[in-house]
């Protein structure tokens, strides 16, 4: 639509549908083309047009392009709900695909194959055929990519018309873009199937080769794609390919840049002659290094590949360290990877500049940056030990200028440095111990008690030391607690004194008697038998000389890195994690031709099967999009749901956008039951419910800020659900100051992004602010929160509803921990759920009572009440057209009797 069109969008006044149906019969052509403007803008919206099938579809007969193209992107819609009267289309989708205008031919096999209804295929195959071997590239093009819609819908079909064999021959065609959607179709397809059905021979890599060249950049994307899974011959194969894929390392797409390199990358491991591998090294360097003067977006994906590349072949940036310096507006994402790269590219030549720089990031005010880069100079004197002395000096310096949460990183790492280098560096201990009383991170605390313990021999006032922790040992975390039990035992052996000995008895006697913790209490046991058992072997357990450690906690195990360097430029490379772990069935979606719907675009309505979430795999390519990139749930995060992984899809920019911050508002109410506890939110509380209010359906969520510092810049996001639920309105939170809590009401849209399957109460939530990392929860949509406010029938109404339900549409279930204290009660608090009473009537001493309630699009709910008042035990019945919702009506009718 033009950029006038917004007009469309506006209100409209009482009667909306009638008004639309009759312009869309109008005998005027310019009324029913802005009728079906109309229709189109009140679905992009959100409302329900369904019942205007029949009257948009006849408006398909018609010559004129635009219009044609609204009522199919309709059609896509609304197919499925009306698989019936979607057949009355195909008599058009077929005689449009013989049209003499190559753009309605294409337009209208696109469209057949975005129709995803099983009885609209068995049409669709003939037009198809011909448009395979249409004399336009443009159509051809559109049906490669269809048949890969049409395999998902019916394999067997595609099979059985031979359409596989079809799409292998456009892999020959003299069109650059027609080879490149046939790859991108037969990829997909090879992905949702077990058996071989795309194999690139000699034979057919030399043409894909040859129509990389003309291709535009998506398409040269999915050839490189395919040609990553080809294994060349030998040596010489490999040579030939690496030679005609290196120019794509010039190109302005950096999806197109990283998938050369992945090529490179595989195929260098055929090559033997070190001086081709030497030269290809040097040529991958300034690509890699281009990407990093892009939007900070780009720079993270670039980064998270990077990572992978240079663990693999660390020489390819060893000469590149300083363009991964942080810049002072680096977003923190990005400085925390550069930070990574730049210890794993330190070496002895270059680790006085590396080292200055990580001083120079520990003076900074971001915290997590500070810890990160405190924490980055232990690895560096961990990696290399000639440089381990001058890393220990920059720490010290660091302790010296006592800011506590400097020093605590500093006391954590150092403890590592003691045991990569046992006996080396301990003349620093009674510095570490000036620094003992301001310690209140537990990790910190564990290491200085592990050191303590580990040195109690050098240091002459250890068991002081370690009294003073013991002070508060009951109230200290588990990872403290086992610290000092094993500090205490090793001074005991070290230093069998009368002190030690009281102390020794004392900590065991918590351990064992005092804690509910059952590995601090096993672990108390054993070396309370061991010491009162035998002394000598409670020494050689331990005291025994530990293994030295290295750093390998960021090293990826071989088998793992090869796999996901053979998944470069995709979520994989990001995710650093195997595509399996994260997506429930790996599937390789194809892009949707940039001309699909061009004219239509405005409405920003896509029934792609690409773009929901779940087909959000691993392979999209990733390309000039400015997604923000996902953290992972932190370590303390509860484990999270199957269906997880789609909602980091939603995060990274898929159906539910997530909304910025805006002004406050202050709902009053009942409390909240808390969703994520401030234990695992690191401090932060969340407490929400849905509700409705006015007609409305609202989250109401609060946030209680227990952390040390303001917490900004809320964000929510849903998952995708039974009933559609989405953000309607930007979250309203202010900043939030330490203590501090805010209660909103956020508007939502329901019917916005279903999710496939039965029906249930689930609703997955992500919430992220600018301080922490994306917190993920669980909550329930309770259905009454749909009913809607005319749901009440008039006694004759109910009883003709409930004769014309069949009896199979009736259910009951008992409640027995259920009592109806009063029935006037009962009715008003189902009342203000907007379940209206009907009638009453007795049966012997039991009170039945006559119920409705109606969800949007006219789901009536019937219901039948029988209780006796005072006494345990409900029973409800209920008829409804909607079997499917009636496990979900039980669970919300229960809350609402008890």
């Amino acid at each position: 639509m033009s950029g006038h069109d917004s007009k469309y969008f506006s209100t409209t006044k009482k009667g909306e549908i009638p008004e639309l149906k009759e312009e869309l019969n109008s005998q005027y052509k310019d009324k029913r083309k802005d009728a079906v403007k109309k229709v189109i803008a009140a679905m992009t919206v959100g409302k329900d047009v369904s019942s205007l099938f029949t009257d948009v579809v006849n408006c398909m007969q018609t010559e004129n392009l635009e219009l044609k193209k609204l009522v199919y992107l309709y059609l896509i819609n609304y197919a499925k709900s009306q698989p019936d009267l979607a057949i009355l289309a195909v008599n058009t989708f077929v005689k449009d695909s013989q049209d003499p205008n190559p753009l309605i031919r294409a337009l209208a096999v696109r469209t057949m194959g975005c129709i995803r209804v099983d009885k609209i295929t068995e049409y669709l195959c003939d037009p198809l055929q011909r448009c395979l071997k249409d004399d336009d590239p443009y159509v051809r093009k559109t049906a490669a990519i269809c048949v890969a819609k049409l395999y998902d819908i019916n394999a067997e079909l595609v099979e059985d018309r031979g359409f596989l064999e079809a799409l292998k021959d456009l892999i020959s065609d003299n069109n650059p873009m027609v080879v490149a959607n046939a790859v991108a179709a037969l990829a997909e397809i090879q992905d949702s199937s077990v058996r071989p059905i795309f194999e690139i021979t000699s034979h057919t890599l030399s043409k894909l080769l040859t129509a990389l060249n003309e291709c535009t950049e998506w398409g040269q994307v999915f050839i490189l794609d395919s040609l990553s899974r080809y294994k060349a011959a030998d040596a010489r194969e490999a040579e030939n390919i690496v030679e005609r894929v290196t120019p794509r390392l010039q190109h302005a797409n950096c999806a197109v840049v990283l998938s050369a390199v992945k090529i490179i990358l595989l195929q260098m491991e055929l090559i033997t002659s070190t001086d081709v591998v030497r030269n290809l090294c040097k040529k991958m360097a300034p690509p890699l290094v281009t990407l990093l003067s892009a939007e900070p977006e780009i720079q993270y994906v670039a980064l998270r590949n990077i990572n992978l590349i240079v663990q693999k072949r660390p020489t390819i940036l060893a000469h590149e360290i300083k363009v991964f310096f942080c810049k002072y507006n680096d977003p923190i994402y990005v400085k925390m990877e550069k930070l990574e790269i730049m210890i794993k590219l330190a070496s002895d030549r270059n680790i006085d500049q590396v080292l200055l720089e990580f001083k120079e990031y520990a003076t900074e005010v971001d915290v997590d940056f500070v810890r990160k880069a405190v924490r980055a100079i232990g690895r560096c004197a961990i990696k290399l030990e000639r440089a381990a002395e001058r890393c220990i000096s920059v720490l010290l310096e660091l302790i010296k200028i006592k800011v506590n949460y400097v020093v605590q990183e500093a006391i954590i790492v150092i403890k590592d440095i003691f045991r990569r280098y046992p006996n080396t560096y301990e003349s620093i201990i009674a510095t570490l111990c000036e620094s003992l009383d301001t310690l209140d991170e537990p990790e910190a605390k564990a290491s200085m008690i592990w050191i303590i313990g580990e040195y109690a021999e050098r240091i002459d006032n250890a068991d002081e030391l370690l009294e003073s922790f013991l002070e508060t040992f009951p109230e200290e975390p588990a990872l403290v607690q086992l610290q000092l039990l094993t500090a205490t035992v090793k001074l005991f052996l070290k230093k069998p004194t009368e002190g030690p000995q009281q102390m020794i008895q004392a900590v065991l006697n918590n351990a064992t008697v005092e804690t509910d913790n059952p590995d601090l209490r096993d672990r108390a046991y054993i070396y309370w038998r061991l010491l009162s058992t035998d002394p000598e072997a409670a020494k050689d357990v331990v005291l025994a000389e530990k293994p030295v450690i290295s750093d390998d906690s960021n090293q990826l195990d071989s088998s793992l890195l090869d796999e996901l360097l053979a998944n470069i430029s995709t979520l994989s490379s990001v995710y650093h994690k195997p595509p399996e772990s994260f997506v429930s069935h790996v599937k390789a979606a194809p892009r949707p031709d940039d001309e699909e719907f061009p004219d239509t675009a405005e409405t920003g309505y896509s029934e792609s099967p690409s773009q929901g979430v779940d087909g959000a795999s691993p392979s999209s390519s990733v390309g000039t999009s400015s997604n923000v990139p996902v953290k992972q749930p932190a370590a303390g995060s509860p484990p999270a749901p199957a269906a997880m992984p789609d909602l980091l899809g939603d995060l990274m920019g898929m159906d539910n956008a997530i909304v910025p911050v805006d002004e406050p508002a202050a709902p009053s109410g009942p409390p909240l039951p808390v969703l994520l506890p401030s234990t695992t939110g690191q401090g932060l509380q969340i407490s929400a419910q849905p509700t409705r209010r006015d007609g409305q359906i609202y989250y109401d969520i609060s946030f209680e800020n227990g952390t040390q510092g303001v917490l900004d810049g809320f964000m929510i996001q849903f998952n995708k659900n039974t009933f559609g639920l989405a953000a309607g309105e930007a979250l309203k939170v202010p900043p939030l100051q330490p203590g501090a809590s805010a209660r909103t009401l956020l508007q939502m849209v329901p019917f916005q992004n279903i999710s496939p399957g039965a029906p249930n109460s689930l609703l997955q939530v992500a919430v992220k602010n600018n301080q922490q990392p994306v917190w993920y929860f669980n909550d329930k949509i309770p259905l009454h929160v749909f009913f809607v406010e005319d749901g009440k029938m008039e006694r004759d109404s109910f009883l003709e509803a409930w004769k014309s339900l069949p009896d199979d549409h009736e259910f009951t279930k008992e409640f027995p921990g259920s009592v109806i204290s009063s029935v006037d009660a009962t009715v008003e608090r189902l009342a203000a759920a907007n379940v209206f009473f009907i009638a009453k009537r007795k049966n012997a001493n039991m009170d039945v009572l006559y119920l409705s309630a109606k969800m949007p699009r006219g789901i009536p709910f019937l219901i039948e009440i029988t209780a006796v008042v005072g006494v345990p035990g409900v029973k409800c019945a209920v008829k409804t057209p909607n079997k499917e919702m009636v496990p979900l009506f039980f669970e919300a009718m229960e809350a609402h009797t008890k």
